[in-house]
């Protein structure tokens, strides 16, 4: 059988992706007291996560088996949920639980691919399948479930796995040329000037991006954050589509981060957390210069995180069963 070409596109992709998460979590104590990071943490969240589960969801066309979703999600999931709680409890003395229905920090991820995966295969044998996950994640927006095993989140977040799943990296071609890569740089940058701009975005909260909150907890009447939401889904999908366009599709000397996004993921959850719980370091981010210091110390997370020990630590958990 004939190997598949690697697609270093997607590697470049989630190397800047992974990048923008770990500085999105980083800055979350600090990004309300300086205009740059304030203005920085709504454009990560504007399309970081979409854009991951996109590329998930392109990664994931193949029917997996029941063995392949228990070792590399379901497995995982249960034991990083315990080291979670032993590092809450003993080392941070933050008061939680054991429970494994409400998913702790960036955990949520791990159970919601799964049941993207499971739940896929059937939803696209719907007619209109795309527009009625759209539908279930405006709708689920209306209720106050809270992290009950991520469901807000599975739902808002599924129209861009399943466009992921629907998309062909050929349909880029007509498009990646000069005149398609000044074109998207060009509104890239119009939507930069607009949000260092615009005043309305400000009297919104930044989790209208999270998915997590019902319109009621982010203080909105039900019509209102619909059309609201109807807008996050456009810029997502707008920058996941501009972003393929403009990221380099050859072997670069970072891509090789991108096979190892999920030792990130998991290890940088942690040192975070030991930071915010053990440290008054990250909410007294200010100054423009502290601010710089603390995205290099993020890419230098990344960097750590990245390496081969904890690369074959998240390997072998992934494969406890297999």
């Amino acid at each position: 059988m004939e190997k598949r070409q690697r697609e270093y596109l997607f590697d470049n992709y989630k190397v800047l992706l992974i990048v923008l998460v770990v500085i999105g979590h980083f800055i979350e104590p600090c990004y309300d007291q300086n205009p740059f990071l304030y203005e920085l943490k709504w454009g990560i969240v504007a399309f970081h996560m979409p854009a991951f589960i996109f590329i998930s969801g392109y990664f994931s066309k193949k029917v997996p088996s029941v063995k392949k979703l228990v070792g590399g999600l379901v497995v995982p999931y249960f034991v990083y949920e315990v080291v979670y709680y032993l590092l809450y409890t003993y080392v941070l003395d933050k008061e939680t639980e054991l429970y494994f229905t409400r998913p702790k920090f960036t955990l949520w991820y791990l159970l919601a691919l799964c049941v993207w995966r499971l739940a896929a295969p059937v939803v696209r044998k719907l007619p209109g399948h795309l527009l009625i996950s759209l539908a279930a994640g405006l709708v689920v927006g209306m209720f106050e479930i809270g992290n009950f095993l991520s469901i807000p989140r599975i739902l808002f977040f599924f129209p861009f796995f399943l466009a992921g799943m629907e998309f062909d990296s050929t349909w880029l071609a007509r498009f990646r040329n000069r005149k398609g890569y000044i074109g998207a740089l060009g509104v890239m940058a119009g939507m930069a000037v607009f949000l260092f701009t615009d005043e309305y975005h400000r009297r919104l909260p930044v989790k209208i991006f999270y998915g997590r909150y019902s319109y009621e907890e982010l203080r909105m009447p039900p019509w209102d954050g619909i059309m609201i939401r109807i807008v996050c889904y456009g810029i997502s999908f707008l920058l996941i589509y501009l972003f393929m366009l403009v990221l380099p599709t050859d072997k670069k000397s970072y891509s090789y981060l991108g096979e190892r996004t999920m030792a990130v993921y998991i290890f940088h959850g942690m040192i975070y957390s030991c930071l915010k719980h053990r440290s008054s370091v990250l909410g007294a981010v200010k100054s423009d210069a502290e601010s710089i210091l603390l995205i290099l110390f993020c890419i230098a997370v990344v960097w750590v995180v990245s390496r081969k020990p904890f690369v074959r630590l998240t390997d072998k958990i992934a494969h406890l069963v297999c």
